[in-house]
């Protein structure tokens, strides 16, 4: 498949796009598959995550994943949102106008997602944070910089008052102080809505640094930082030297100073290392041949159906892990590592083959087909009407 001088295929995808998306998406489930593999399950990896509890080596096994592909991700639903707008104004439609309800079907597709699912859905919060991103992406340079060092500043307070109470024992990272049950599905469904607040925490914490993300890809994205050009090589050669030559060692240092650390560790230095891999998969793809691979055209084939393979990964690793399920983490959980990075490469594995044989023969993923039904529905009947 040829590409043109902006990094994108003769049919005008961006080459780049999908690939980072699939490695967002696969690289997230490198997050979450500490909770699903936990021998004492979703509050088990709450008790050890960010309290130091466990050995140096998987503490730096989770440091690889921890933050830093949901940070990519967040920046990709920035660049997703942005060319979403220049689409709508080169076809002359109003902005957001429609979009909002778009907003509105993630809002609730995240809500379905945490209560039947998987307790850390990060889909609502990015709703929320759609909307106001909605409003500046169209706006001037100076108008998205100055909301981008605001949330930044916002961010950094946030994380600057956690880590000073940690530091002087004024809170904890740890036992959540009760057991979520995964003996049955509908005891997870239950357990979801009882601690609702609990697990949402996180999210309504991190809402200024969500919007702080998006932002920065609709500015990247503005600025070319997709386009296998000039312009686009010298962005993404700044994004690896910042992001992975000062984020990396900034992350292992937060890492082994133990879990008084854990907020920079994973509210800034991971960040940091999302640009980085921006800029290094992007590099990566552009000068590659223009044919894909097989690995190249699954991770592609999952980043076409980054919704679908979201949820997928989560539904696959419960029936996997719990025990209403094959209950494999009660069984090899003690395992660790090698146990969580086999349930890992099993689900992705999975993914990048079911995702290939999927889009060779339909358009969209399964769920972007429900999605992309429900967001033109109530336009159908407006238009008829």
């Amino acid at each position: 498949m040829a590409r043109n001088g902006s990094g994108a295929d003769m049919g005008g995808r961006i080459a780049s796009l999908d690939v980072l998306r699939g490695v967002a998406i696969l690289g997230t489930f490198g997050t979450n598959v500490w909770a699903f593999t936990h021998p004492r399950g979703v509050t088990g990896f709450l008790a050890d995550f960010g309290s130091g509890a466990g050995d140096t080596a998987t503490a730096l096994l989770q440091m690889i994943t921890n933050g830093k592909f949901l940070g990519l991700l967040s920046i990709m639903f920035g660049i997703g949102l942005a060319i979403q707008h220049r689409s709508a104004v080169r076809r002359g439609q109003r902005w957001p106008g429609w979009y909002l309800w778009r907003s509105a079907l993630l809002l609730f597709e995240g809500l379905l997602h945490y209560v039947l699912v998987f307790e850390f859905d990060v889909l609502m919060f990015y709703a929320v944070v759609s909307v106001l991103v909605a409003y500046l992406v169209g706006r001037g340079p100076r108008v998205q910089v100055a909301w981008m060092a605001v949330l930044g500043a916002v961010n950094l307070a946030v994380v600057g008052l956690i880590t000073l109470a940690l530091l002087t024992g004024g809170t904890t990272i740890g036992d959540p102080g009760f057991v979520l049950t995964t003996d049955s599905w509908w005891g997870g469904v239950r357990a979801r809505v009882e601690y609702f607040a609990v697990f949402r925490a996180e999210g309504f914490l991190v809402l200024p640094l969500s919007g702080l993300l998006f932002l920065a890809g609709v500015r990247l994205f503005q600025a070319g930082a997709l386009e296998d050009s000039a312009r686009g090589a010298r962005i993404q050669r700044r994004l690896v030297v910042w992001g992975l030559g000062l984020g990396v060692p900034l992350n292992v240092t937060t890492t082994l100073a133990g879990g008084d650390w854990f907020a920079v560790d994973r509210y800034v230095c991971a960040p940091l290392v999302a640009f980085g891999l921006l800029g290094a998969i992007t590099a990566l793809v552009n000068r590659m041949r223009a044919e894909p691979g097989p690995v190249r055209r699954g991770v592609t084939a999952v980043g076409r159906s980054a919704m679908s393979c979201y949820i997928g990964q989560n539904l696959l690793a419960s029936a996997l892990c719990y025990p209403w399920g094959l209950g494999l983490a009660q069984r090899w959980g003690h395992l660790g590592p090698w146990f969580t990075g086999a349930v890992w490469l099993l689900v992705a594995a999975l993914l990048v083959v079911g995702a290939s044989w999927w889009m060779r023969r339909f358009p969209r993923g399964p769920v972007e087909t429900v999605w992309d039904w429900a967001y033109r529905a109530p336009r159908r009947r407006s238009v008829a009407a």
